[in-house]
Formats: structure tokens, C-alpha cells, sequence
């Protein structure tokens, strides 16, 4: 991980409007908890449904969209990248530190507003708000891979990305069974499932295949990324 790049790329990602859209999300899930939090109905369900349906279904991948295509597809645009890429700083390295950045701040804008709105919600009871925590986590940092990934692979990354996080994600991930088994959501909710022991998570994958493809796409989405770039290199010096 290289310092000064991690330090350039936290404060375009947070220095422009941005930064202000990252707090959207977690801004809406708090208000929506605060309320929920108070009404007198079946008070587990609900924070299993704001939880594993707003929050890890929806607000985790389009935050995840808008950090991990932040911290690279906007200097592909403009061409500042090519200041970047002429430094003698290994590929591989330059895009590990970019994903470090933004699985941080994915964490930050997601995984902490998760763990306070679980404590809203439900308290520290059946440790459900803990099990969505550590969900958000491990999605976040799949997601981050995924659209960096994205975001060196396509000028068109927000668009593709945002088709990936409610169309496959958030709708066809939510209620086509088989297209479960390839949702980073649904190895989400296995992880929330083993840590809470709550079977109301309702997850579709079982944990031992979970964590494995979480490991692959987090891991190979990085690796591919850094091949990308090396061939961004390349065709920038012909």
C-alpha cells in the first residue's frame, strides 16, 4: 500500500460532492431505524427487514458503487490517471491501495451506520445487529472489488454498476432462487446467519460456499483489475 496514493485518492474521493452523496445512505437508514424503532410491532422481524433488505440488499451495493468506481473511474476520465501511471509504482500495488481506500470507506459510510442502526432497532439482543455488521462487511469489501473492477474495465461504470446493484442485486437477487447462489447479498445474509444463529436471516447459501466466493470475487476482481491497468499502461504509451 502506498501512502501518498491512499492519501490522493481519499481526498478526491471525499473532497468533491461525493462526499456529501455518502452520507445519503447512511443518513436514511438511521432516520428510518430511529422511527421503526419506536413503533410496537414485531420489533426482531422489522430489523431483519430494514437490515437484510434496505441496508445489506440495497444501500451497501449502491454505496460500494459510489466509493469503489470513485477512487479510480473518475481519473480514468479526465486522464489524470496517466500522472499516476507514469510514477515507477507497481500496478498491482497502485490498485490494492485504491481497493484498501474504499473498502475503508465503504466500512466506515456502511458497516458503522449498520451496527448503529441494528442497536436502534433491536439492541444488542440474538447479536443480530453484530451478524448484519459483519455482513456489511464482507459484502462491502466484495462490492468495492467489484466496481473498481468496473470502473477500469468501463468508461460507462456508474451505469453499469447501478444496473448490476438494482437489477441483480436488489430485484432478480431478492426473488429469482437460483440466481441466489451469485449474489454477493445473499453470502452476505450466510454470514449474518452464522453470527447471529438466526435462521430468520433467511439466507439461500450455505456459509461454507459463502465465504469462499466472497474470497474469489474480492481477491480475483483485484487481480483482474490490476492486469487492466497494466493494459491501460501499455496502450497509453503507444
Amino acid at each position: 500500500m502506498n501512502p501518498t496514493v491512499a492519501r490522493l485518492t481519499l481526498r478526491g474521493l471525499l473532497g468533491r460532492r461525493r462526499g456529501a452523496l455518502l452520507l445519503v445512505a447512511p443518513a436514511l437508514l438511521l432516520i428510518v431505524s430511529a422511527i421503526a424503532g419506536r413503533s410496537n410491532g414485531d420489533a426482531h422481524g422489522l430489523t431483519v427487514k430494514i437490515l437484510g433488505q434496505l441496508d445489506l440488499g440495497t444501500l451497501t451495493p449502491i454505496l460500494g458503487l459510489v466509493i469503489g468506481t470513485g477512487v479510480i473511474a473518475t481519473e480514468i476520465d479526465d486522464g489524470s490517471i496517466v500522472y499516476l501511471l507514469a510514477k515507477p509504482l507497481p500496478r498491482w500495488k497502485i490498485v490494492t491501495t485504491k481497493l484498501a481506500v474504499a473498502i475503508g470507506t465503504t466500512w466506515v459510510f456502511a458497516a458503522v451506520p449498520t451496527l448503529l442502526a441494528g442497536l436502534l432497532l433491536y439492541g444488542t439482543r440474538d447479536g443480530v445487529a453484530l451478524g448484519y455488521t459483519v455482513a456489511v462487511l464482507v459484502a462491502g469489501a466484495a462490492y468495492s472489488a467489484l466496481f473498481l473492477l468496473l470502473g477500469v474495465v468501463t468508461r460507462h461504470a456508474v451505469v453499469a454498476g447501478l444496473a448490476y446493484a438494482l437489477v441483480w442485486e436488489s430485484l432478480i437477487g431478492n426473488f429469482v432462487q437460483g440466481a441466489r447462489t451469485l449474489s454477493v447479498q445473499q453470502w452476505g445474509r450466510a454470514v449474518a446467519e452464522a453470527v447471529a444463529g438466526d435462521a430468520a436471516v433467511g439466507a439461500d447459501v450455505s456459509l461454507g460456499a459463502a465465504v469462499p466466493l466472497l474470497l474469489v470475487v474480492t481477491v480475483g476482481a483485484s487481480v483482474l483489475a490490476s492486469v487492466k491497468l497494466a493494459g491501460l499502461t501499455l496502450a497509453a504509451e503507444e
